[in-house]
């Protein structure tokens, strides 16, 4: 279902769902987000095929922190060579065990790899050329630092209750549910996460229901990105 534009969301206004500081610049980017499970991949992946370009945060967050990375040395200067594997790359069990176990360490370590993600975020929406972007993140809106959503004019959101989310995730990941759990809890609540959302599909079929929702709106965001472009002019 799409909220309708008349809303008090902060991402859309009645007449063209943009507003004059959103249309500074040409491109439509829309960002994509839901829960662990929510087959917010899926709607990506469809996104995909239907040419539009894609920027996915999970990709960028592994890319920014390469072997050889400013921003890992960075890393390595703040807590330490612990934080490096004899192949050089970085010990993502070791940080992630640190951490889980110290929320200031979290806190210091997403203060070096946020900047890092937005800007290479940045750049990659600068060099699209499809007719609009979908930026696609699992915590679009928790990374409030990171700053991903500031760079959306449009938030859609892929909503399934708790129990799929868990069901799915185990299946996907084969991962324990105590674990499942655990990730679900760092995420926003279904209620916080859609009070965000300009958009919301609720995905509980199969993929061809997700796609029969996605179309519409697929449509809906190629109006928005003539209109941006057009104000823009």
């Amino acid at each position: 279902m799409s909220k309708n534009s008349n809303t008090s969301s902060h991402h859309a206004v009645a007449s063209t769902g943009l507003t004059h500081q959103q249309t500074k610049d040409k491109t439509l980017v829309v960002g994509l987000t839901g829960g662990i499970g929510s087959g917010k991949s899926s709607a990506s992946d469809w996104f995909a095929m239907q040419g539009i370009d894609i920027i996915d945060a999970d990709v960028i967050a592994h890319e920014v922190v390469a072997k050889g990375s400013a921003t890992l040395r960075k890393i390595q200067k703040k807590f330490g060579d612990w934080v490096i594997s004899p192949a050089g790359n970085m010990d993502r069990a070791a940080v992630r065990s640190h951490v889980f176990t110290h929320p200031e360490a979290l806190m210091e370590l997403e203060s070096i790899t946020h900047p890092a993600i937005r800007e290479a975020a940045k750049e990659q929406l600068a060099a699209s050329t499809s007719a609009y972007v979908v930026l696609s993140a699992p915590l679009l809106i928790e990374a409030a630092e990171a700053g991903l959503a500031n760079l959306c004019q449009r938030i859609l959101v892929i909503d399934v209750h708790e129990d799929t989310q868990l069901a799915r995730a185990s299946l996907r990941d084969e991962q324990s549910a105590t674990k499942i759990k655990a990730i679900m809890a760092n995420q926003l609540s279904r209620e916080v996460r859609n009070g965000h959302a300009d958009d919301v599909i609720v995905n509980e079929a199969d993929l061809a229901a997700l796609h029969l929702q996605l179309q519409p709106l697929h449509q809906t965001y190629l109006t928005l990105a003539q209109q941006l472009k057009y104000a823009a002019d």
